[in-house]
């Protein structure tokens, strides 16, 4: 079974809904870049593709023939519209499901699973439930998730991250729920937005490193360059680097997934390449772990000949022989308020608000700065 399908299962043996209606005038303006009222049906995307509702149905089900040309109208005339279709045969026109739809790039990751945790801690005491869908740091595949999510109408949608594709934007925009994006502020949200400035972060983890006098500094980074948050606070460090007139001397950007034994690999390369290095500041803490792992293991004083410093405020952090630097991410926290939005903005007319909640980054110096 696909990361999705458990779903399916759920929904449909426990919920029935069906999609509101919407006239087409509605969803010409929406071509035209204004607002959708309500959540764009198959009737809108026919009308604009110029086919029968049958035949819109049949391309979008990818059940029957139809010519390229007239696939190609239909698909295109969805995408404009944001059209999900509803994936349970609609005779309850008012129902939805109660479900809150979650979806982020890894369910491996320490990260998320603290995210969960909050989300779902809120949303215990009702009578919703959260079913996550995982898009592996790829927007396409995000895109799909979203698509499906959103087909079962549930009572709302939290979404990790800022950078989505133009057709699961536009979906988000016109589903008619409350939608809140998280982990991040540094983009434009589609509704309300929970999360910390990445760059910023980066930012004042570099001014706190050269404070502390260090010159000679690499960075260590995973899932780059599908990882924006990652990429925003590399950013954000290397400004602090330039105003400062400091070279970043090293830079490591791996593509596959982070880990302590990881670190200890990258660490030692880095060093090994770099050896004039007095500070390495890693994307994840997990990988700061392995780096201080690295060090024990090859005598190297940290942080007299090294500085490390990671990112997440990881429990991971407090089993290491030193407790490594950090910046907290506030995951639990974000869930938690994430899931509050959802309830607060909870109407059967919901209209998008905008909210946006901030946390402040905070280096944690720990013992390895």
């Amino acid at each position: 079974m696909g990361p999705f399908s458990h779903l399916a299962c759920f929904a449909a043996s426990k919920l029935l809904f069906t999609n509101a209606t919407l006239c087409s005038k509605d969803a010409i303006l929406l071509i035209h870049g204004r607002n959708m009222a309500r959540r764009p049906t198959l009737r809108d995307v026919a009308e604009l593709a110029g086919v029968s509702e049958m035949t819109a149905s049949r391309v979008l089900r990818g059940k029957g023939e139809a010519s390229e040309g007239t696939s190609e109208r239909v698909r295109k005339a969805a995408a404009d519209v944001g059209y999900v279709p509803n994936r349970i045969a609609g005779s309850l026109s008012s129902r939805s499901v109660n479900l809150v739809g979650v979806v982020v790039p890894s369910i491996s990751s320490f990260v998320f699973a603290e995210v969960f945790t909050g989300i779902s801690q809120v949303l215990k005491t009702t009578a919703l439930q959260p079913v996550f869908g995982v898009s592996d740091y790829d927007l396409d595949a995000e895109e799909n998730v979203i698509r499906e999510m959103l087909s079962w109408q549930p009572k709302g949608l939290v979404v990790a991250g800022l950078e989505h594709t133009d057709a699961a934007r536009k979906m988000m925009a016109n589903a008619g729920i409350p939608i809140v994006e998280i982990m991040d502020l540094d983009g434009d949200p589609v509704d309300m937005n929970v999360g910390l400035s990445h760059f910023r972060a980066g930012y004042e983890t570099g001014r706190e490193i050269l404070k502390r006098g260090y010159k000679h500094l690499g960075f260590i980074g995973t899932k780059l360059p599908l990882d924006y948050r990652a990429a925003k606070r590399l950013n954000g460090f290397q400004q602090a680097l330039d105003e400062a007139g400091i070279p970043l001397s090293d830079k490591e950007l791996y593509s596959g997934s982070s880990s302590v034994l990881l670190g200890r690999e990258l660490t030692a390369a880095m060093l090994e390449r770099t050896p004039a290095l007095d500070m390495i500041y890693y994307s994840s803490d997990t990988m700061s772990c392995g780096g201080l792992m690295h060090c024990i293991m090859n005598k190297i004083s940290v942080p007299d000949q090294l500085g490390l410093a990671g990112f997440n405020g990881l429990d991971l952090r407090h089993g290491m022989p030193q407790l490594t630097a950090t910046m907290n991410a506030y995951r639990f926290e974000i869930g938690k308020r994430a899931a509050a939005l959802i309830l607060e903005h909870m109407t059967p007319e919901y209209t998008r608000v905008g909210e946006i909640v901030e946390y402040l980054p905070d280096v944690e110096v720990g013992d390895t700065l």
